[in-house]
């Protein structure tokens, strides 16, 4: 079934994509902080950080934290995060409208799929992270199981609005 692009509820398809996005946002940070995906060393700059300063955003900027609970939290890669998931999000509702083979899975290979696109091949190429095969196992046990989830999350959100 494919479904024609005027019978789109574009409002509430971008409205539960964000919202479905935001949520699993923070299913994937409460992923990290069970497996977390880097080591201490290389999480002093996280690839948010990494890749906007790569664009040229000022590292004063990138590494700029709010304090709660006495802990410093990086917000500027929060936008990051919360931006990608969210938009992803959008990506997943709608494309999953015009393409309902994206959802296939209940969304898990599509966020394989993302996971593969960025980490392995993506930032690599551009230089934020390393080289898939000199990133640690650790690293990609969590990223791979973490975007499985991340998306399954988004689309059981979408589909509950359904």
């Amino acid at each position: 079934m494919v479904i024609e692009v005027n019978k789109i509820n574009w409002g509430k398809s971008i409205t539960v994509g964000i919202t479905a996005g935001l949520v699993a946002g923070l299913v994937k940070l409460g992923w990290e902080n069970i497996l977390p995906p880097r080591t201490p060393e290389r999480d002093q700059t996280n690839p948010p950080q990494k890749m906007l300063e790569q664009f040229g955003v000022p590292t004063q900027l990138t590494h700029a934290t709010y304090t709660y609970s006495g802990q410093q939290l990086p917000w500027v890669s929060y936008v990051v995060h919360f931006s990608f998931s969210a938009g992803f999000g959008v990506l997943y509702s709608i494309g999953g409208q015009l393409a309902p083979w994206i959802k296939k899975g209940n969304g898990v290979p599509f966020g394989i799929a993302v996971w593969d696109f960025f980490h392995l091949k993506l930032m690599p190429l551009m230089g934020t992270v390393p080289v898939a095969k000199d990133q640690p196992l650790e690293e990609h046990v969590s990223e791979f199981l973490g975007h499985a989830i991340w998306m399954w999350t988004i689309d059981a959100l979408i589909k509950s609005k359904e």
